[in-house]
């Protein structure tokens, strides 16, 4: 039975008990069945339900035939029909095909009766989903399916939604799975017929009638349900019906619907390009009347909401028109170019965007003689008279007026648009494009605009310009717009155009001469006035140059495509002169590596894919648009290519010195360039390099062999860092060796001095060299002349002892490539691996732990292919056991099962583990007897007293749990639910959530029932008591998830919560998932309280970024920190100041807030008079000298009890306040006074009385306006600390 089928009845069942009829009802039901199947011992699949469901339909049927069928909540009749649409969907195709007539004889004549009751004709709709999409084609032409289908596609105009969209749905899923071996399927046609006739009723004034809660529905109302309908299936619609949809669905917008007319042209954007590519379809003789008809009505300036959706139809249908008909789309151009600029003035930026898109879309269809005769004019000086002429010249215009002054960026970018649109050369390869000529002018009027001090769209500006960059190329554009960056340009007050440097950053089609001659000489230039600032103490001008240089390096790789270009190749650019001062930049300027490395590499790419357009057009398709419309010729490219060629051995060189110089982290992006070098070089020039590389590693290792304890310390860590880096340097070496050097290769890293090296960094790279040269095929088996696999596993066996931990995870990728080369009699040799792997699962490192389950599974795998496994062979086998056994997943698993037998807990654990993984994957392959008896074998590790074998175990059972099958599981719940249990109440390693989890996993598989009766099967009374409580604590933990969950899905926002039945995200390893994801362990508490009654749910404001104003934000790195979802309390500026009141100079009065209230009150206080008598009496106060000096008031204990004697009878000379005493009557003991609250007490010095300068003290007090505009209760009193 399908596990899916399974999990569904599973959540049906628990509703036998529920006090809602629409849920019990089904319950029953299916209990019902599944009883009838124990009597009568049938298997439970979904043939059997479906077939027991029909019967019990048949039977309700007979029964109701003199009335009308029971349809209510709790009926059985509904409760058939969900259970049939449940079920029918795992039922094979051939049981459905063969009871077709049975079907429709029951459940067809249903419809009219269904159709009131919108749940159960849903269960209806989804039962007939699975039954369509089962059906061959000879089966789709029955008299009465033909019926019910057409039944169905009226019910897609429904007024109720549930059902219009699960009719919706039913139709798409059958029209987009034809029966094979159909393309299209059989009802296409009908359903486009419907839909044709449909929308001529709609546009004619009518509308479609149908019965329902609803007598009828208004006719826009159907045209947007039949648009909603139509988009998802109008691909399947035959192309003769799309011609006559697209006139009808044309007519929609003249209903005068804003959400009618917008998706009548979604639907349409939709609808034009489909065409284009059918040349049975006759559409595209009817697209100049569709673009016609949608630019002769337009929507008002005013309508925000339909203007982006007609304009993206117009761009859409104009480049489908243009794919059809290039030379009569242009014809169209100008029209359209004009409806769409008119609504550029608009005020809604959403709108102008989109005007600009479908302009850019429009700009695509200019064709090559539009272009031309553009480009014709401008000699002659005549008024732009041509459609492209009179386009860019209304676009300059726009650029000067005042009414285009909001649409600065939408113009920009549609220049951008002209710009990548004209990058054709009218005269051919090597002339300038018809952008330089046309648009130069203008892209200096951008420039000027970018260089104003007031202009405030720099960055579209600069998108613009940039777009420049990359069509015409810096030579053509920085000859109109140089740089100016130079002092002398400075003093003839000439504005720098510094921002041009990084535009370079991308491909062009100036060739590299151009930056040898132009941008080589300004370096150095620049370099020197670096020099002379630094010398004269400016170091912050010497920064500014050194930024420049950096910048101009860092376009070195977008000359470094092989563009066409008169009379310029690779062998002049990259002469020796200028490699020369490549090589020295390399070794002397560390920061300018990169954009010279990226050069240096693509250099090579990009010529060698030019070269080989031909045979790898994937490649070639990558290349940017530049290099494959202004690129070299083939013949051009492999020269390049051979003049390269004669140049590898010097940047290798150069390489590989640069290579060991620069540190890890950047060794990757210098290693990407010496292979991309290596893919062009000659098998010579690779064996000399090789040859070296060899060299200098046996030397350092011999020197680190021979190296004496006295040595420098310095010393050895130098000589371990250039035998890693040689290592580094073979790896990126190894694909292009030949078979001798392979082997070589092999035979030296297989060497003790590599694998027991000290250093942890050369053993890993030891053993990757290793499983790179075992993985590339070149190091052959010892049959072919290449390794013997006995002695190669032997010597790996000997330096075991020297192993670092680091170097693990390489080495069981070396043990795992070493399998395929294992022969089929030498199987005995994998017994001595099993060990090392299977411990290696628990390696503290997750990728040496990933290794060795990879390991496991590939030992399984070869195993599993067959040979013989010579028992005498291996090593430790008794002489009772000598023999040959046939190789076999299950002689594989009992050798892994011996470590069972382990002398450590660690080694039992480890074995559990492997095996945990190796059921998972050959769960197919084992016999189901194995199965039985690794799980009996595992269940008596559940009664360990170590937890490291206990937490194994769990982990196996858990896995079991989800994967196994439930007749191989149920014999042994009555043994595992008790031994579950002993650990439920274990917090130790997170056993309580393990061990709930499985229940959880259990009952989901079981039913609560089965699982509940196992546990009180129990003898020990106790036991049977702590069963029901974890049992039963699970089941309400459930159901208090399900509650949750619904609340959240009821939230009007739509905004997920965090629930119960979250679930850990999935690692993309299935049997991690399986053994770690579970959403109980994702729990942090364990408390078992029920959900308070009456608590509400705070609303979710959304995160948002925290930002600290003394501190840019940095997106790039660390942005994840600052989310928070606390509301933003930023005080804005003036917020607080704007509550308090102003004198007759404008100073703020910061008073008491009762006598702020009561300002015009009776009782209002003299709170001037309070401060000063508070100076004089209390602990805060101070008083004046007979010269002067200040003498603060002590805090003492004694003047502490004055002042509360005093505020507690009232009869002190001085009042203290509005205290309040507490107590008895009669003179008992007083409640100790609350101490008032002032103002700015936390800033307040110890011994000050106020803000003390040097004329004497400051008679305002400064404090925090937000702290003192706070309001406060009416009990409390506020005063400012040292206000005199």
């Amino acid at each position: 039975m399908s596990d899916n089928l399974q999990d569904a009845l599973a959540k049906i069942r628990p509703h036998t008990s529920s006090s809602l009829a629409h849920q019990k009802a089904p319950a029953t039901l299916l209990i019902a069945l599944e009883s009838t199947f124990e009597e009568q011992k049938t298997q439970r699949t979904p043939t059997a339900y479906f077939a027991a469901l029909l019967t019990t339909l048949d039977s309700t049927l007979q029964t109701s035939r003199t009335s009308e069928p029971a349809l209510g909540d709790g009926d059985v009749l509904p409760a058939e029909l969900y259970l049939l649409a449940l079920v029918t969907p795992f039922v094979p195709h051939p049981v459905i095909r063969s009871n077709l007539s049975t079907i429709l004889s029951l459940t067809a004549p249903l419809f009219p009766a269904l159709v009131p009751h919108a749940p159960p004709l849903r269960s209806q709709l989804t039962f007939y989903d699975a039954v369509l999409r089962a059906l061959d084609r000879s089966h789709l032409e029955t008299p009465g399916l033909r019926q019910t289908f057409e039944s169905i596609l009226h019910l897609c105009l429904d007024p109720r939604p549930k059902v219009r969209k699960r009719a919706a749905e039913l139709v798409r899923d059958v029209l987009t799975n034809p029966p094979p071996p159909s393309l299209r399927h059989p009802y296409s046609d009908r359903v486009a017929d419907w839909v044709k006739a449909a929308l001529a009723e709609v546009t004619a004034g009518g509308a479609p009638k149908f019965k329902g809660k609803k007598a009828e529905s208004e006719g826009t109302e159907t045209a947007i349900h039949l648009l909603t309908f139509l988009r998802p299936v109008l691909a399947t619609f035959p192309p003769s019906s799309l011609p006559s949809i697209t006139s009808s669905i044309l007519n929609l917008p003249r209903l005068g619907n804003p959400y009618l007319s917008q998706s009548a042209y979604f639907l349409l954007a939709d609808l034009l390009p489909i065409p284009v590519e059918d040349p049975v379809n006759n559409i595209e003789e009817r697209l100049p009347d569709i673009i016609s008809a949608i630019v002769s009505s337009p929507p008002l300036k005013s309508d925000g909401a339909l203007i982006p959706s007609w304009s993206n139809v117009l761009g859409i249908g104009m480049m489908a028109y243009h794919k059809v008909d290039s030379e009569n789309a242009a014809k169209k151009i100008p029209e359209v170019w004009n409806a769409l600029w008119a609504f550029l003035e608009s005020s809604e930026p959403s709108v102008r965007k989109a005007i600009a898109q479908a302009l850019d879309n429009v700009s695509k269809c200019i064709t090559e003689g539009m272009i031309a005769a553009a480009v014709k004019e401008i000699p002659k000086g005549e008024k732009k008279s041509t459609k492209l002429g009179k386009i860019i010249n209304q676009t300059v215009k726009a650029l000067d007026s005042l009414a285009f002054a909001r649409s600065i960026p939408e113009l920009l970018s549609v220049v951008a648009s002209l710009i990548t649109s004209l990058r054709y050369r009218p005269d051919g390869r090597g002339t300038p494009t018809a952008a330089e000529t046309l648009l130069l002018p203008l892209m200096v009027k951008i420039c000027d605009m970018r260089l104003q001090k007031g202009f405030e769209y720099k960055e579209s500006a600069d998108a613009v310009i940039s777009t420049a960059m990359g069509v015409l190329g810096p030579a053509v554009l920085l000859e109109a717009l140089p740089l100016n960056l130079m002092p002398e340009d400075r003093q003839a007050g000439k504005e720098p155009r510094a921002f041009l440097l990084p535009m370079l950053s991308q491909p062009h089609p100036s060739p590299l001469t151009h930056f040898t001659s132009y941008f080589l000489p300004y370096t150095s230039r620049l370099f020197d006035l670096a020099q002379t600032a630094l010398s004269a103490n400016r170091a912050s001008e010497a920064k500014v140059y050194n930024v420049l240089i950096d910048q101009i390096w860092s376009g070195f790789f977008g000359y470094c495509y092989p563009t066409d270009s008169e009379g310029d190749n690779l062998s002049k650019a990259l002469n020796p002169e200028f490699a020369g001062v490549v090589s020295q930049v390399l070794y002397t300027q560390p920061e300018l590596r990169p954009g010279i490395l990226k050069g240096l590499r693509i250099i090579v790419e990009s010529n060698l894919v030019l070269s080989r357009q031909d045979q790898d057009q994937e490649k070639y398709e990558k290349l940017p648009d530049v290099v494959r419309l202004d690129g070299v010729s083939k013949e051009e490219a492999e020269a390049n290519v051979r003049y390269l060629k004669g140049q590898v051995e010097s940047w290798l060189a150069v390489l590989f010195n640069v290579f060991t110089s620069v540190g890890r982290d950047g060794q990757g992006m210098v290693g990407d360039v010496v292979s991309a070098w290596l893919t062009i070089a000659d098998e010579k020039e690779i064996n000399k390099a090789y040859k070296k590389l060899t060299a200098l590693l046996s030397q350092n290792l011999s020197q680190a062999t021979s190296s004496q304890p006295n040595q420098p310390k310095d010393a050895q860590p130098q000589q371990t860092s250039i035998t890693a880096t040689a290592l580094d340097l073979l790896t990126l070496i190894l694909p292009h060796l030949s078979r001798a050097d392979a082997l070589s290769l092999f035979n030296v890293c297989l060497t003790s001095e590599v694998l027991e090296h000290r250093d942890n960094a050369v053993q890993k790279r030891g053993y990757k060299v290793l499983a790179k040269l075992l993985e590339s095929g070149k190091v052959a088996s010892e049959g072919e002349g290449g390794v013997d696999v006995t002695e190669v596993l032997k010597k790996l066996d000997n330096v075991v002892d020297g192993l670092s931990p680091a170097a693990k995870k390489d080495r069981f990728h070396v043990l795992t490539h070493l399998l395929s080369h294992i022969p089929s009699t030498s199987l005995h040799l994998i017994p001595a691996i099993i060990p090392e792997a299977v411990l290696g699962t628990k390696e503290p490192s997750e990728k040496a732990r990933n290794a060795a389950f990879d390991l496991i599974v590939a030992m399984g795998r070869r195993m599993a292919q067959g040979g013989v496994v010579k028992r005498g062979l291996v090593d430790g086998m008794d002489e009772d056991g000598e023999g040959e056994a046939t190789a076999s997943i299950e002689e594989y698993m009992t050798m892994v099962a011996g470590g069972l037998a382990g002398a450590t807990p660690h080694m039992i654990s480890a074995t559990v583990t492997a095996i945990s993984r190796l059921v998972f994957e050959f769960k197919d392959q084992i016999p189901p007897e194995m199965h039985t008896e690794i799980l009996s074998t595992l269940l008596v590790f559940l009664t360990s007293n170590n937890r490291e074998i206990v937490k194994s175990t769990l982990g196996y059972i858990k896995l079991s749990i989800h994967t196994m099958p439930l007749a191989l599981l149920q014999p042994h719940l009555p043994s595992l639910v008790p031994a579950l249990l002993k650990w439920s109440h274990d917090h130790k390693n997170h056993f309580k959530a393990k061990v709930r989890h499985i229940f959880e996993r259990m009952i989901r598989r079981f039913g609560f029932d089965e699982v509940y009766k196992c546990a009180s099967s129990q003898e020990d009374g106790d036991g049977v008591e702590e069963a029901r409580k974890v049992l039963v604590n699970i089941k309400k933990r459930k159901e208090r998830a399900k509650r949750k969950k619904g609340r959240a899905a009821a939230n009007e926002d739509g905004e997920d919560e965090d629930n119960g039945e979250a679930t850990k995200p999935a690692t993309g390893d299935a049997f991690e998932d399986v053994l770690y994801g579970s959403e109980s362990e994702l729990e942090d508490s364990d408390d078992d309280e029920p959900e308070s009654k009456g608590a509400k749910k705070k609303g979710n404001g959304g995160a948002r970024l925290r930002v600290d104003d003394d501190e840019p934000m940095d997106l790039l790195s660390g942005a994840a920190s600052k989310i928070t979802n606390a509301k933003n309390k930023r005080r804005k500026p003036g917020a607080d100041a704007s509550k308090f009141a102003t004198d007759a100079d404008g100073k703020m009065i910061i008073d008491d807030e009762d006598s702020h209230a009561n300002n015009h009150g009776e009782d209002e206080e003299d709170v001037a008079g309070q401060a000063y008598r508070e100076t004089l009496t209390s602990a805060d106060g101070f008083t004046r000298g007979p010269n002067g000096r200040i003498k603060f008031n002590k805090d003492t204990k004694k003047r502490r009890r004055e002042n509360d004697e005093m505020a507690g009878d009232g009869d002190g000379d001085v009042e203290m306040g509005d205290a309040t005493t507490g107590g008895s009557e009669g003179g008992g003991r007083k409640a100790k006074r609350k101490s008032e609250v002032r103002l700015g007490q936390e800033f307040k010095a110890k011994k000050a009385g106020g803000d003390v300068k040097k004329g004497g003290v400051d008679p305002y007090a400064y404090l925090p306006l937000s702290q003192a505009a706070k309001k406060k209760g009416k009990k409390e009193r506020f005063h400012i600390v040292g206000k005199r």
